[in-house]
């Protein structure tokens, strides 16, 4: 198993990055907060969690110990997957999430792509006991301002929006407020989609 990775940030996207460790590149897959915390650096340590598979290998990185906690008690839910807990960390914060679950709020579970009645009943039932105990931090990550549409589309298209029906939301946002990151714009279209 691997702990984390630590390299040279070599590409930054909202939905994936890669790292460069002794001349080797690897291809992470990240959260939206992932991405927020990592804006602008040059250098990156990330949590990683690898999900092997019959016809791949594949890495989810996160920022901090609390986020691939969180991420890995999500898919420990039957009926939840990596893409999903993605999608959750992408489209709210992880002390929202725990929140939710923990307060037993069905209706934000739900705002998630892909979540129905069942599956949020099924994360509280699960996950309540379990987060309870832990602590819920009020940690709100700073968003910066240097997004643009290019990089939400894509992040949606890999997220598996197509990508005419991601662009007409995404222009739908930008419309009301052209200054929005690519963050917040994904977080929107989310809820839209």
């Amino acid at each position: 198993m691997i702990e984390y990775i630590n390299g040279q940030l070599t590409e930054l996207n909202p939905a994936h990055i890669v790292l460069d460790v002794g001349g080797m590149g690897y291809f992470i897959h990240i959260s939206l907060n992932t991405y927020t915390a990592l804006s602008g650096k040059k250098q990156a340590k990330v949590y990683i969690h690898e999900v092997i598979r019959e016809d791949a290998h594949l890495l989810f990185g996160f920022h901090d110990f609390d986020e691939r906690e969180l991420f890995r008690n999500l898919i420990s839910v039957s009926g939840v997957g990596a893409t999903t807990g993605i999608l959750f960390l992408s489209s709210l914060q992880t002390d929202d999430i725990k929140s939710a679950i923990i307060v037993g709020d069905v209706n934000k579970l739900k705002s998630v792509k892909g979540i129905g009645l069942k599956t949020a009943q099924r994360i509280i039932i699960e996950l309540k006991d379990k987060l309870a105990k832990e602590p819920v931090s009020s940690n709100i990550f700073a968003i910066e301002n240097n997004s643009t549409r290019e990089e939400a589309l894509s992040a949606l298209v890999t997220l598996g929006f197509v990508k005419k029906g991601a662009e007409k939301v995404v222009d739908k946002i930008l419309k009301n407020n052209s200054e929005k990151s690519a963050e917040q714009i994904i977080k929107e279209a989310l809820k839209q989609m």
